[in-house]
């Protein structure tokens, strides 16, 4: 199992250095696991925040190859859970189809003043296809490279 936490370029970037965007557990088949850190955005509404929320969060998914119909499990913290049914709308025109294991929470606020809610998300990838390999007893998938010692992000465990 390889561990790589990252901020993708491709995605908006951290509102703090103090965290990564995405953790990546990556196992020897070539699937994953995605698990992304809590989002916030900018709006006046909570819909308009959870529609900023679902953009970053797609955008971070793609950076790894991923979708929202990848999605696994969401857990969502609202400021006020009266606005569950204005979350729920605009959450489930980003997450269509068969809905994620999920938890909701209540809190009395978030770390940005002006944040309504933040959404923190776990995604499962299925293995990327590996070029195949011609060897003296037929075709076997080829080995992915193994990142060397000091590699910045990334950490092995056994």
């Amino acid at each position: 199992m390889q561990i790589t936490v990252d901020n993708p370029p491709s995605a908006p970037q951290p509102l703090s250095p103090y965290y990564s965007q995405v953790a990546r557990v990556e196992h020897a088949d070539g699937s994953a696991l995605l698990f992304l850190s809590g989002q916030i955005a900018e709006g006046a509404t909570v819909a308009e925040q959870t529609r900023g929320i679902f953009e970053t969060i797609a955008a971070l998914l793609k950076a790894h190859g991923a979708t929202l119909s990848d999605v696994i499990n969401i857990r969502t913290c609202l400021t006020d859970i009266g606005t569950l049914d204005e979350y729920g709308t605009v959450r489930r025109q980003f997450l269509a189809g068969t809905p994620p294991t999920s938890m909701t929470f209540e809190v009395p606020r978030l770390f940005r003043p002006q944040a309504r809610v933040e959404v923190e998300v776990v995604a499962a990838v299925s293995p990327r296809p590996r070029p195949a390999v011609r060897g003296s007893r037929g075709t076997r998938p080829a080995c992915p490279p193994t990142p060397g010692p000091g590699a910045t992000g990334t950490a092995t465990r056994p």
